[in-house]
C-alpha cells in the first residue's frame, strides 16, 4: 500500500524526509534550550536544568530513533563548540567531565521513552509516566555512575541523584500531561 500511496503522491516521501530532518535539527534545538534553564547548585557539579524534560518530550513526540538522533545531533554541536550545554558551557571537556554521562545518558534515555511508547506504553496515563519515569533513572543512574569515577561511588549517589528525584518526578507529570498535546500538534504539521 506505501508504494501505490508514494505513486500517487510522489512527494509524500521526500516531504515525509524534510519535516523529519527539520524534527530531528528542531529537537536539538529545544534540548540546547532546555540546557540553559541552569541552576547551578554549588554543592555538587550537576545543575539542575531542564535538559531530562527535554529528553523525555524528544523521545515521546519523535519516537525512538528521531528523538535520540536529537539528541545525538545536540551532543555533536556542544562537543564541536557551540555554547549549548549548561550554563553555556561547550566542548570535549564538558562531554568528558562529571556531567558527561547525563549528557551521554541522554541518548538511550530518549529511545527508552520512545520505544516503551511506541511499544503501548502511551495507552494509559499511568504507562506513560512508568515510560518517562524508567527514561529519567535511566539518566540519573547512567550519570551517577560515570560521576562516581570522579568523585567515588557513595558521594555519586548523593551528589548526582538525590538532588534530582523531586525536581525528576515534577518534569515526569508535566512531561506526560504536555504529550497528547505534542502529538496533535505534530500530526498538524505532518
Amino acid at each position: 500500500m506505501t508504494a501505490f500511496v508514494d505513486v500517487i503522491r510522489p512527494e509524500t516521501k521526500s516531504r515525509r524526509r524534510v519535516f523529519d530532518a527539520l524534527c530531528i535539527v528542531g529537537g536539538s534545538l529545544f534540548l540546547a534550550l532546555m540546557a540553559q534553564c541552569a541552576i547551578p547548585l554549588g554543592f555538587t557539579p550537576i545543575p539542575i536544568t531542564l535538559q531530562t524534560f527535554g529528553v523525555m518530550l524528544l523521545g515521546a513526540l519523535l519516537g525512538s530513533k528521531k528523538g535520540s538522533l536529537a539528541v545525538v545531533l545536540y551532543l555533536i554541536e556542544g562537543m564541536l563548540g557551540l555554547p549549548i550545554f549548561a550554563l553555556g558551557m561547550a566542548g570535549p571537556t564538558v562531554l568528558f567531565g562529571p556531567t558527561g554521562g547525563y549528557l551521554f545518558a541522554f541518548v538511550p534515555s530518549a529511545f527508552l521513552a520512545g520505544i516503551l511508547l511506541e511499544r503501548g506504553w502511551k495507552k494509559s496515563y499511568m504507562g506513560t509516566l512508568v515510560a518517562l519515569t524508567l527514561s529519567t533513572l535511566l539518566t540519573l543512574g547512567i550519570g551517577a555512575l560515570w560521576l562516581s569515577v570522579f568523585v567515588g561511588g557513595k558521594a555519586a549517589v548523593t551528589l548526582g541523584v538525590y538532588p534530582f528525584l523531586i525536581g525528576g518526578a515534577i518534569k515526569v507529570l508535566v512531561a506526560a500531561a504536555m504529550i497528547p498535546s505534542g502529538w496533535k500538534l505534530l500530526q498538524a504539521f505532518r
